[in-house]
């Protein structure tokens, strides 16, 4: 129970004490090093974000918060035109860094919000409430994985078997985490899953943190291969696939990182539940479908060359490296939320929520 415990508290993003600074785990050290990072400057929060040194919605989003407060506290006017102008700057800077994660935006413009609507309360008072809305966010967020678990929880049952894509576990999240918070929360219920962590290509999320994180919490866990899901779920091991979400569409698309859709395509052909589950903040109304979604393109070396002491692709070979895709509403069968489980038709479930 202490390393249950270990893992689903871990801080892997806060503020420095005299707020001056961000400070994260560099995801990308991960399971080999545990290595904190301290962003002071715009080029470093964002560095950090691009990276993917911090990683996951909710994560990210929290980062965002917090690194918009510590960079506004460095604008040196007393002047709120001149104040807001330069919040504005680094505030679009930031966006930039991960189109598809709206959780990005959505705690940027949460904050943008504090500024606009205390104006009149100068630029010191407005500091102080940043301040108070970027430790909101993180807080809303504990609380919001810890209702997340629960719902997803019970559709779940003791003994299954569970496979997952990608990362969203405590190290996403500031405590349970959105698509493994079930696992974590039902270990300490004395629940056993066995879970199959699908390895993630190229950046190997699977293998690097969800592995990690589940074997260090003593759950079941057995890492593949992406190309072994099928096998895997043929064999009758599978009773439930669980992921994640960058961005949902107004229709129930749901972006998530590369290749979640193609489980989510085996999972239908077997008759496996497929569930999504994440932050009514990932949820993106004026999206109409996954169409509208931007996709991340990133570099080709991450294909080729990240992870390995030596070059696997000849150095002119072109790569298409996309950081996610779309799964289509139909395949989904329960969008998980803090506020509860949604089910189709998505265009009514999603915006009930809202209501």
């Amino acid at each position: 129970m202490n390393n249950l415990k270990q893992v689903t508290h871990i801080d892997n993003v806060k503020m420095s004490e005299d707020g001056t600074a961000v400070i994260i785990i560099d995801q990308t050290k991960l399971p080999a090093k545990t290595d904190y990072l301290t962003l002071r400057t715009a080029r470093d929060i964002y560095d950090a974000i691009f990276e993917l040194k911090v990683r996951g919605a909710p994560a990210i989003g929290i980062c965002a918060g917090f690194g918009i407060y510590v960079l506004a506290k460095s604008i040196e006017t007393g002047n709120y035109e001149d104040f807001y102008s330069r919040f504005r700057q680094y505030q679009e800077y930031l966006n930039s860094a991960r189109p598809t994660a709206v959780n990005l935006s959505w705690a940027l413009r949460r904050m943008e919000q504090v500024v606009v609507k205390n104006r009149e309360l100068g630029v010191e008072k407005i500091l102080e409430l940043l301040e108070q809305e970027a430790l909101h966010i993180r807080q809303e967020d504990m609380e919001m994985c810890r209702a997340i678990s629960e719902y997803g929880l019970s559709l779940l049952k003791d003994g299954d078997g569970i496979l997952t894509h990608c990362n969203a576990g405590p190290l996403a999240t500031s405590r349970y985490g959105t698509a493994l918070g079930p696992l974590f929360l039902g270990k300490e219920r004395g629940m056993e899953f066995h879970v199959f962590a699908d390895e993630t290509r190229p950046l190997l999320q699977g293998a690097r943190l969800t592995s990690y994180e589940l074997y260090k919490a003593g759950i079941d866990v057995t890492l593949i291969c992406d190309n072994m899901a099928s096998l895997v779920m043929k064999n009758g091991w599978i009773q439930a696939c669980l992921v994640g979400c960058d961005r949902v569409a107004a229709n129930g698309d749901t972006a998530n990182k590369i290749g979640t859709s193609g489980v989510a395509i085996l999972a239908k052909h077997y008759g496996i539940p497929f569930y999504v589950l994440g932050p009514t903040s990932t949820i993106d109304l004026s999206c109409k479908t996954g169409a509208d979604i931007e996709i991340e393109l990133r570099s080709p070396d991450e294909i080729k060359k990240k992870f390995y002491e030596q070059p696997m692709a000849p150095e002119e070979v072109k790569c298409y490296n996309p950081a996610f895709d779309v799964t289509d509403h139909t395949l989904i069968d329960a969008i998980v939320t803090e506020k509860g489980i949604c089910r189709a038709p998505y265009t009514e479930s999603l915006a009930a929520l809202f209501h």
